[in-house]
Formats: C-alpha cells, sequence, structure tokens
C-alpha cells in the first residue's frame, strides 16, 4: 500500500500547527509532515509528524523538499498556512498615504510569492489518478468583490495576488490531475498572532482548533468541480 502524506505548509504556526495536530489523528495518512522556518521547541518527537525546516523562499530548498517527500511516498493534501499582516515594522494602512514600496514588497513576498513557489514545487507530486487536495489560507479583504471599506491595502492585494495564483493552479491541475481539489480559503479571525489583535470583540475569534476543524470539515465536502475556488470556513463561496 503507497503511503499517504499531509504536508502543512507554515506548521510553527498557530493554525498550521492546529492542522498537524488534526491530520495526526486522522485515518488514513501515513505521515503529517509539518514544514517551516524553524522548529518549535516543543514540536513533538513522533516520527508520523515530523517537522522539516527549510527557507520557504529559496528554490533550491523547495526542490530538496519536493525529492523528499517523493522518496516518502504520494502527496495526498498539500496546506499552505503561512501569511503576513504586520510585525514590528509593518502595519496595516488605514488610506493610501501610509502604502510604501517597502510594506508592498514583504507582503507580496510572503503572501503571493512563498505560496506561489510551494505549489510550483509541490503539485507535481499529487496523484495523476486519485483525490488529492490543495489549500492555501487567504482571506476575505483579499476579495475585491467584497471590499467596501478600503484600508489595509498592501495585505488585501497580496491576498488578492495570492487567489490568483492558486486559481492559475487550479485550472492547470484540472488538465493534469482531474481528481485534484485546489482552493483557497478564508479561516475567519483566529486566536494567533497575526490576527488577534484586530479582533472586534473575543467573540469573533476562533481558537486554532476550531479553526482548523471547521476548514478541514470544508475541505472534506468539496468535490473537483469546486476546484479553482474561494471558501470561507462556513462553506460559503467569496467573490473574487
Amino acid at each position: 500500500m503507497t503511503s499517504r502524506l499531509a504536508v502543512v505548509v507554515g506548521a510553527s504556526g498557530g493554525l498550521g500547527r492546529a492542522f498537524v495536530t488534526r491530520l495526526a489523528v486522522e485515518p488514513g495518512w501515513s505521515a503529517v509532515i509539518g514544514v517551516g522556518r524553524a522548529r518549535p521547541d516543543d514540536w513533538p518527537d513522533d516520527p508520523r509528524t515530523p517537522f522539516l525546516t527549510m527557507d520557504l523562499l529559496d528554490e533550491t530548498a523547495l526542490a530538496d523538499l519536493a525529492r523528499q517527500l517523493r522518496e516518502r511516498g504520494t502527496l495526498g493534501l498539500l496546506l499552505i498556512a503561512t501569511g503576513l499582516l504586520h510585525d514590528t515594522d509593518l502595519a496595516p494602512e488605514k488610506s493610501m498615504r501610509a502604502v510604501s514600496a517597502a510594506s508592498m514588497q514583504r507582503l507580496f513576498e510572503v503572501n503571493a510569492v512563498l505560496p506561489s513557489l510551494v505549489a510550483k514545487h509541490l503539485a507535481p507530486l499529487l496523484p495523476k489518478d486519485e483525490p488529492s487536495v490543495i489549500a492555501a489560507l487567504s482571506a476575505r479583504v483579499g476579495s475585491i468583490g467584497d471590499n467596501r471599506l478600503g484600508g489595509w491595502h498592501a495585505y488585501r492585494a497580496s491576498k488578492a495576488a495570492l487567489n490568483m495564483m492558486i486559481r492559475c493552479q487550479a485550472l492547470e491541475l484540472q488538465r493534469e490531475r482531474p481528481r485534484a481539489v485546489c482552493v483557497v480559503l478564508h479561516p475567519g479571525t483566529v486566536a494567533t498572532d497575526l490576527s488577534a489583535p484586530f479582533a472586534r470583540s473575543p467573540k469573533t475569534l476562533f481558537t486554532p482548533d476550531d479553526a482548523a476543524q471547521r476548514l478541514l470539515k470544508v475541505l472534506s465536502q468539496l468535490e473537483p468541480a469546486d476546484s479553482g475556488g474561494f471558501f470561507a470556513h462556513d462553506g460559503q463561496p467569496i467573490p473574487w
């Protein structure tokens, strides 16, 4: 029996790690592999949930990751749970006057370039004649059609770019791997370092585990006809 792999890129983040924890107890996965820039100190020493450390913007490293995964088994699920909204010298803009080249370059690098390179190198590992899934975490604010407030300009634009890249990947997969599902997901506001500071109320926050459970349920209900779509944590489609 071929080993089936689930891979979570961005597994050191709150939601990424919750995905690994949830998937590790699901039947059918021979291994759930976490990938990220740094292995958390408290990551479990379990051969079924190894953590691979690498620079995710380094294409040589990504090519080596693809080689390692190919040797381990068949990639059945790829979750790209990376993302950046703010850090010590980066904050969401309230107006166009606050937009800078540096902030746009940084957000596009993490939110659009990095997931696109991951998909470029790992999508070829999906089986050609079996069901498989690629899902990248986007955000509702990346929807152009749903944008009625403005603000958060560079973040919105970087997520819109991610949506386009994953849509393009989905169209390629439909031709090469017709049983694959490739989508972008909006997780809602999750109690992680990325989202929690911007929650309107504690009541609107999902725990990472709750968010992971909701998103995995959405993925379990999608069909190849849904590939290329943009879905919220409740399964509802989001306009582009």
